[in-house]
């Protein structure tokens, strides 16, 4: 019988053990922190991760293991090019939330250029406040100009959902082929610069890694357009630091924000931004989304991704070709 084991976050193997079969045995640890793994991990055939840090440490450690698996898209939590000189194989899951963490994205541009937050305290007021066009700097979405950073599955499927408004839309991504752009009828730019340059609207949607780490920093916010948006569903730490976006939504630089990821999870709430977010009375408070890490979950979404993981586990392990290999 080979042996899963799920380090962290899945407690219910129910739809691993149905997957994987009777040929397996599936031992969730339920540890974030791969100090606590202990001697479970030793002879593991296989590991299913979703946050926890796989480092050379734990991986000195595995004994027969084949493949590491991650459950979501992300991989930077797992040492993936020692993992490989070991002989283990990593892969990810890219392909299980793709419509909604699409989704979220539009959800928090529609809500931030339509100004919903801000309308909606306002109507609270009373009856004067009423039919009241309080928000005179609301522009059209066919004025908008959305830059999407990194179009992949979801940077595309945003592009898609968000053209049904008459949206120009513009890409920057180094890796798609060569006209690709012209599928979804975008710009494509050859350079960041020269993406944020030329849009009111920012919507990442790239990778982390070590190009994109720290990506959007002061300098490439200073070349927003003035009363421009940003959007990161993808991965927090492209971000470099969260008080540039504060002080950007200060000066008018940023007319609003919607983060699904932060560069530290759980956050700071000391953090100036997240002081500015949760500050009711704040000038800004209507002007910063933040969900916790979500926009990938649906019941679906979150029985897919474990499904496709498992299923990947076991192709691997009865020897054929392993799916989304990262290393």
């Amino acid at each position: 019988m080979k042996k899963i084991v799920i380090t962290d976050y899945v407690v219910n193997p129910d739809i691993e053990t149905a997957t994987l079969g009777e040929e397996y045995e599936v031992i969730c640890l339920n540890k974030g922190d791969e100090s606590l793994f202990g001697e479970a991990v030793a002879d593991a055939d296989a590991l299913l991760v979703w946050g926890a840090r796989v480092s050379a440490r734990t991986i000195d450690r595995l004994k027969k293991c084949k493949i590491i698996q991650r459950y979501g898209v992300g991989f930077d939590n797992i040492d993936h090019t020692y993992a490989s000189t070991k002989g283990i194989i990593t892969c990810n899951t890219p392909d299980y939330g793709v419509h909604e963490v699409a989704d979220t994205a539009c959800a928090m541009i529609l809500t931030l250029t339509r100004k919903i937050l801000e309308y909606d305290r306002f109507s609270k007021k009373g009856p004067h406040a009423w039919s009241q066009n309080s928000l005179p700097d609301i522009r059209r979405l066919n004025e908008h100009r959305l830059g999407i950073i990194g179009a992949g599955r979801i940077g595309s499927a945003v592009a898609l959902r968000m053209s049904a408004f008459g949206m120009q839309i513009g890409c920057y991504d180094p890796f798609i082929s060569p006209g690709y752009e012209k599928i979804l009828n975008m710009v494509r730019y050859d350079s960041l610069s020269d993406l944020i340059s030329s849009s009111t609207i920012i919507s990442i949607h790239c990778p982390l890694s070590d190009e994109t780490l720290g990506m959007i920093d002061e300098k490439i916010l200073s070349r927003l357009n003035h009363g421009s948006i940003l959007i990161n569903t993808a991965r927090g730490k492209v971000i470099a630091s969260l008080d540039s976006i504060a002080v950007a939504l200060e000066n008018g630089t940023l007319a609003g924000v919607g983060f699904d990821v932060l560069p530290q999870e759980p956050p700071n709430f000391s953090d100036k931004l997240l002081r500015m977010w949760t500050n009711e009375s704040s000038a800004y408070h209507d002007r910063i989304i933040i969900t916790p890490h979500s926009a990938y979950y649906s019941k679906q979404s979150w029985e897919e991704m474990r499904k496709k993981a498992s299923t990947n586990v076991k192709r691997t392990l009865e020897g054929g070709p392993p799916r989304n290999r990262i290393a």
